[in-house]
């Protein structure tokens, strides 16, 4: 994801280009800085990392680049009045756009007008409480108490004013994003069901959006379309106004299982292993159009799709991890499984080498008459605790 060059003195992100598009200007950058959510998607992940493995040692050492982040982010929603994260662009040859939907028309509203910068997008904001709730644990582990309060404290009264801002109570859905002016873009997307991974969600709105991410207007049966099929820019066949992108559906799945739906993620999961049965290679692309699935043919493919594409092939190994309602606590040494559901035709899964800690786990799990159960277990170098719940 790359976006346009920021002039603010705590840099965000860079991303390097080299090769000819670059050495002849056919791509007018080659040192790039942009990207309004690698901010908070670096410390999301540094904290899902030291949570599953109980590595204190990289945390600590990536610590003054956290704290830098953690500054980038403070700077930048003190300078909004609701203390959103936003985007807006600082040279002409810049996106437009600067979260994942990075297309030129991706963010717009009901009526199908653009939004004008500077725009606040649904999931950055999940992203920024993620990354504030998960700071705010590792300051405790590491005795930085007031930067801990102060993380926890910021991100319960984002979540507050999320709640708010952005959900949409007719529509059991959030905005897509807010505009200039804040306001909200009614429109349904998938934006929306990546929200319920941060934890953003409140219980009270988590089962309303799952299902709204499931009904036939946004599921297509081949995946979650980016953009409901009731949009008035929706088609099927762009990049971002209705595809189908794995990686997408993967965090939405994730959601669904946070939140005790795996029996939804494993809907998700089984709608892209039949998607992949109809590729010769068996590999999930970048993305493919969605129109809805039929009988007798299989996605249409999106014609210029990356295959392969690295977050389409981890996508694999979450969807998996939604499915199962699997998670890993370094820090008291559990492997839970909430509910798992297995998609259909699936009766057996074999799990090799799951790490937690310095322990590797090995483990069969079938499909028996009241459901999916744990058939075998196998440890090295170690001892878990393994957590089932039905």
């Amino acid at each position: 994801m790359t976006a346009s060059v920021t002039r603010s003195p705590v840099r965000s992100y860079h991303e390097l280009r080299h090769g000819e598009m670059a050495a002849t200007g056919e791509i007018p950058f080659g040192q790039y800085y942009g990207s309004v959510d690698a901010t908070p998607l670096f410390l999301l992940l540094l904290t899902e990392y030291t949570g599953r493995t109980g590595d204190l040692a990289l945390a600590r050492a990536l610590w003054p680049n956290t704290l830098a982040a953690m500054q980038w982010i403070e700077m930048k929603t003190a300078s909004d009045r609701r203390g959103y994260l936003w985007y807006a662009r600082h040279s002409k040859s810049g996106l437009i756009n600067q979260g994942w939907k990075d297309s030129h028309d991706a963010i717009f509203h009901e009526d199908g007008t653009l939004a004008q910068p500077p725009i606040a997008l649904a999931e950055v904001q999940a992203y920024v409480y993620a990354a504030r709730q998960g700071m705010a644990d590792l300051a405790r582990r590491f005795g930085h108490i007031p930067e801990a309060e102060r993380w926890a404290a910021a991100a319960s009264a984002l979540q507050e004013r999320f709640d708010q801002n952005f959900w949409m109570d007719e529509e059991d859905c959030y905005a897509l994003a807010l505009d200039r002016g804040h306001r909200p873009c009614r429109v349904i997307t998938s934006n929306a069901g990546q929200c319920l991974f941060t934890g953003i969600t409140k219980e009270s709105k988590a089962l309303r959006l799952i299902s709204r991410c499931v009904r036939e207007d946004l599921f297509c049966e081949w995946g979650i379309r980016t953009v409901s099929a009731l949009a008035r820019r929706y088609n099927p066949m762009s990049y971002h106004n209705g595809s189908v992108w794995p990686h997408d559906n993967a965090l939405i799945a994730l959601g669904f299982a946070r939140f005790g739906a795996s029996d939804r993620a494993s809907q998700v999961l089984s709608a892209l292993l039949d998607a992949t049965m109809t590729t010769e290679d068996r590999r999930l692309p970048e993305l493919y159009c969605g129109f809805s699935r039929t009988r007798h043919h299989g996605p249409v493919p999106y014609p210029v799709a990356c295959k392969p594409q690295a977050w389409s092939a981890g996508s694999v190994f979450l969807l998996l991890h939604a499915a199962l309602g699997l998670s890993v606590d370094g820090w008291r040494g559990t492997i839970i499984f909430d509910r798992m559901a297995l998609p259909p035709g699936i009766d057996r899964i074999e799990i090799r080498g799951l790490q937690i800690r310095d322990v590797r786990v090995d483990l069969t799990i079938n499909r028996g008459r009241g459901g999916a159960t744990i058939e075998r277990v196998d440890t090295r170098g170690g001892d878990v605790e393994i957590i089932v719940r039905q």
